[in-house]
């Protein structure tokens, strides 16, 4: 018979480890200072008891860091551990489980001791025991634990040996010197990814550079841009996205209004990128130069926004590379390039990537010296353009890539194909992800949408970031419900996702025209046209965007995702979910009413036990919108919202009361 070569005598069996993204293939998401809660099933055969250990290290560190894991109560072999990131980078950890035969000596001694049927042999064996954790320590302790074993061997009276072996001492020390002899550790090396603060908690707000100048028909630039900084960090902005700002291709110019046909004067698609001014190396003449760029985004760091720039791994039919490297890209029987197409639609301005080309390396390093270059200047944040029409290899070899030397820098996935597409391009690297939920209106389609976001596996690895609209999306909701509606999404976006963003301009003064029945492409759009934009309208939606934005930076409960819970409200169009701080120090809860016509009101039923909210006293309800403060009691609490006055509450709920005097005191 053959003997197995793994060692028999290791007993423990781990199982189900996490976070671990499709069983450990690829790696989980975190941010810096997060507290990384890791779980798996840890047992054995029989009745021996086990102890169990998480080992943690920063990738390229030798030294690990050993964790206990403790039993989660009633988890039925469940364990969990935990360890904080402090910086940037790659983690790694592995589970460790061993039969623990001081622990199992001690367990049973104590049920023989309430019997009062120990006997010396009992003691002996324990005295074995503790000469062997002797033997794995060190200095005083080893010393310590040699004396402990020589008195359970030779103290006389049951009672001395009682007291000798139960010893709070003597099971510490025991402990710290585990034997591991017939330790299991986890089959693999668990990987996280440690991003930004930014990466987790963020606020963007995008802008066409080309649309800045402060006077109508002038092409805008960088200095101009930098203009405009100050009042996007006033509303409480931390990322400004640029769409793309390289020189704009000649050839097949769009005009106004996706028009294929344009006139001398026509700006075309910042999209349509390269001519003979360069490519993604290079900034469209107009704006200003790399200098007057990276002017701008020293401004904006000076303000503590991060620039987010786009990125189109895509070409103009004029772009330098369709010169030098005609190869990178597809040919038909004619001879001539492949435009893009989604049929019926045509894109003669734009030249995907072939990358099933025979030079597929060498594009492959030249579109990695894209980001590089862009790095160069101060970038740490790229929006990367459509990145499922690139093949899967391409991120999986780059994003790691840019990470190992720049751990700052994230990536965010504009990517609206199928879930599974999404899922699998947020496993490959990319930081952050649009999601659907500018087309989530519905009850109970935002619930089990955000629910599948928040509250599953998806977590891990997939961090979403809502908009409610972008330069190619003004959804028929926003067409259609007037400023209510903007409100609403603006309430939800903010307040379901600790990251969110807004296509800035359109979206404060609520652009709502489409370019025609049926059609999510905005009238006149800036992608094909220089726009002014009177940002002073008195209707203009700045002073609410600045106050939801003071309330997410004052409120640790809106900074993440995971704590988000759904209550019932017995009403269709109002939707209740709460947030909580890590600490459970801020609850926040939100009421946003669906409808931006109609008054809608109803009762929110909350699980006071699950939120800790007392049963038997009030507690108050703050909203820190309209500054009201209400007095509530039970789970159960009436609500009514007219959109002409306002859409939601964002209630910061104060849970615990003193009484003091004839006062009550709110803390």
């Amino acid at each position: 018979m053959t003997i197995p070569n793994e060692d028999g005598r290791k007993r423990v069996i781990i199982e189900a480890i996490s976070p671990a993204v499709d069983g450990g293939l690829f790696p989980a998401k975190r941010t810096v200072g997060d507290l990384v809660r890791v779980e798996a099933d840890i047992f054995t055969d029989g009745h021996d008891a086990i102890a169990a250990c998480l080992l943690a290290h920063r990738e390229g560190s030798q030294d690990w860091t050993e964790i206990p894991m403790q039993a989660i109560v009633n988890g039925n072999d469940r364990w969990t551990g935990a360890f904080r990131v402090a910086e940037l980078g790659r983690y790694g950890f592995k589970v460790q489980g061993w039969v623990d035969h001081f622990a199992t000596w001690l367990r049973d001694l104590k049920k023989r001791i309430e019997a009062e049927s120990d006997a010396p042999v009992d003691y002996l064996i324990g005295a074995d025991l503790v000469t062997a954790a002797a033997g794995r320590a060190a200095g005083a302790d080893a010393k310590w634990l040699r004396q402990r074993s020589a008195l359970l061997r030779s103290a006389t009276g049951i009672a001395s040996l009682r007291a000798s072996a139960t010893e709070a001492k003597l099971q510490e020390l025991v402990l710290r010197y585990p034997d591991k002899r017939f330790a299991t550790e986890s089959d693999r090396e668990f990987v996280l990814v440690v991003d930004p603060v930014r990466a987790r908690f963020s606020a963007w707000y995008e802008f066409f550079p080309r649309s800045t100048a402060a006077e109508p028909g002038r092409h805008g630039t960088f200095a101009d841009c930098e203009t405009r900084l100050p009042a996007i960090a006033a509303m409480g902005f931390n990322v400004v996205y640029l769409p793309p700002i390289h020189p704009i291709g000649r050839q097949f110019r769009k005009g106004p209004n996706n028009n294929p046909e344009s006139k001398p004067g026509d700006q075309g698609s910042p999209w349509a990128i390269g001519s003979a001014e360069g490519g993604h190396k290079e900034v469209l003449g107009a704006l200003g130069t790399v200098e007057d760029f990276r002017r701008f985004v020293a401004s904006a760091q000076a303000l503590d926004l991060s620039v987010a720039m786009d990125i189109a791994f895509q070409v103009a039919p004029d772009h330098p590379y369709v010169r030098d490297h005609q190869n990178w890209f597809r040919k038909r029987p004619d001879g001539t390039i492949q435009y893009a197409e989604n049929p019926p639609k045509k894109y003669q301005d734009i030249y995907p990537f072939d990358f099933e080309s025979e030079d597929w390396a060498g594009m492959w390093d030249e579109l990695k010296s894209v980001f590089d270059y862009w790095i160069g200047q101060g970038v740490t944040i790229f929006r990367v353009d459509n990145p499922h029409t690139k093949a899967f290899p391409f991120w999986e070899w780059l994003i790691p890539a840019i990470k190992r030397d720049h751990p700052e820098v994230f990536f965010l996935a504009e990517a609206f194909t199928r879930p599974k597409i999404m899922y699998r391009l947020a496993k490959l690297g990319f930081s952050q992800s649009y999601t659907y939920f500018p087309w989530r209106n519905g009850k109970a389609e935002i619930t089990a949408y955000l629910t599948e976001l928040a509250q599953t596996p998806v977590r891990e690895f997939f961090r979403p970031n809502q908009w409610p609209n972008t330069p190619d999306i003004l959804t028929e909701f926003l067409q259609m419900g007037g400023r209510a509606a903007f409100v609403i999404r603006l309430l939800l976006a903010a307040t379901l996702g600790s990251n969110y963003g807004i296509y800035g301009p359109a979206f404060e003064l609520q652009e709502n025209r489409p370019v025609r029945r049926g059609s999510e492409e905005y009238l006149n759009s800036e992608k094909y046209e220089i726009r002014h934009w009177d940002l002073d309208r008195p209707d203009s939606l700045r002073p609410l965007i600045a106050q939801v934005n003071a309330i997410r930076n004052g409120n640790l409960a809106l900074q993440s995702d995971w704590s988000l819970k759904f209550h019932f409200v017995d009403n269709d169009q109002l939707l209740c979910y709460s947030k909580e701080s890590e600490d459970r120090s801020n609850l926040v809860l939100t009421v946003v009413n669906l409808d931006p016509h109609h008054t809608q009101s109803g009762f929110v039923t909350l699980p006071l036990d699950e939120l800790e909210i007392p049963r038997d006293r009030a507690y108050e309800a703050e909203d820190l919108l309209s500054g009201e403060r209400y007095l509530w009691l039970g789970a159960r609490n009436y609500v009514e919202l007219d959109p002409a006055r306002r859409s939601g509450h964002i209630l910061k709920i104060h849970r615990r009361m003193k009484i003091e005097t004839d006062f009550e005191y709110f803390l």
